[in-house]
């Protein structure tokens, strides 16, 4: 188990924070609230702990005591059985921290194979999150979307706000299949189709600096969802990240605001490059990565007939996607974090 010394410095760090707080004094108060929130949970479970072994050093000590031994021994055998629980709990909240957990995120959606079939079942994945981000209390804000003639998404891209946004949507990136008879086939036959989801950290200019000289910038004239003209004005911006070739543009809002939109995914995309290759670099000492966020992998299918969702990632199958389709994903989403803590922690230990 981690050291006593250890959690007596974890919280005295905390309480040192804390005080930082309370007399607003010195420093960056944002990034002193930052790391007291990232503290708190630990320090809450480090307090739970450390009052589970008092609890139990008392029996103890009681045991001893002719009058309060009877007492003792019928309450340590339960103060004792929850320690374990208490340990593993304590374990998890000591794991180290994916530094972007914290931050807003850009979720990209865009239809693989299976032509307009795909490009209505992106659609569906746009409004699953929607009303995840809804019940979560998040802000899911649309930045740019094109439609089909049919309604689906041939690409959007969102931006979510909240607590512990990217922490748990980071999960979602990868491949999406879907199984059902598309609206599109007459013959009731069964297509497979996909739509792949790009879930980044929201970058912030000090996270990733971009020269003037490595991007250049075009403007088009813009138009909205399916073709329709928005107005007569070159608005609409393109940025093409001469270094990388990656291409970002925005046609829903002012020439001004689409540019700041722009650079904010490119600057999302740029981060998400960055700490891709990092976790490629883990990757020869760390074969499963459930949040890695590989794009080409498949992640999930969505069966229709069979009303059943399956992650593959780690086999997970409920019968219940009427339910995940209304965005209820929190069931699936905390079975793919506790897979990936139970494998951090495996590599901690091993």
């Amino acid at each position: 188990m981690v050291p006593i010394e250890k959690l007596d410095q974890i919280t005295r760090r905390f309480e040192f924070l804390e005080a930082k707080l309370a007399d607003g004094a010195g420093g960056d108060f944002a990034q002193v609230g930052r790391e007291y929130a990232e503290l708190k949970p630990v320090v809450d479970q480090i307090a739970a702990y450390m009052h589970l072994l008092d609890d139990i050093a008392e029996a103890e000590a009681m045991l001893a005591d002719p009058e309060m031994r009877a007492l003792a021994e019928e309450e340590l055998p339960a103060l004792k059985a929850r320690l374990p629980e208490a340990e593993q709990a304590l374990r998890v909240a000591l794991l180290p921290r994916d530094a972007a957990d914290a931050r807003p995120a850009i979720v990209e959606i865009r239809p693989g194979t299976g032509g307009e079939e795909a490009a209505l079942f992106a659609g569906d994945l746009l409004r699953m999150y929607q009303r995840y981000a809804e019940a979560r209390g998040w802000k899911f804000t649309i930045l740019e979307e094109s439609q089909t003639e049919l309604g689906g998404i041939k690409e959007v891209v969102a931006n979510v706000q909240g607590e512990g946004v990217f922490a748990r949507l980071k999960y979602e990136s990868g491949v999406h299949r879907v199984q059902r008879v598309p609206e599109t086939e007459s013959g009731g036959r069964i297509h497979t189709s996909a739509a792949t989801v790009a879930v980044l950290p929201e970058a912030e200019e000090v996270d990733i600096d971009i020269p003037a000289t490595d991007i250049r910038i075009d403007t088009m004239r813009a138009s909205g969802a399916g073709g329709q003209h928005v107005n007569t004005t070159d608005s609409a911006v393109r940025i093409t990240h001469i270094p990388t070739g990656i291409v970002v543009t925005s046609s829903e809002k002012s020439q001004h605001q689409n540019r700041a939109i722009a650079m904010a995914v490119l600057r999302a995309r740029l981060y998400d490059m960055e700490r891709q290759k990092a976790a490629d670099d883990r990757a020869a000492a760390r074969k499963s990565q459930v949040g890695s966020g590989d794009r080409s992998e498949r992640i999930r299918t969505y069966n229709f007939p069979q009303g059943r969702m399956t992650d593959h990632r780690i086999n997970l199958t409920l019968y219940k996607l009427d339910q995940v389709m209304q965005g209820d994903l929190d069931e699936v989403i905390d079975a793919l974090i506790a897979d990936d803590q139970a494998t951090m922690l495996a590599e901690m230990e091993a």
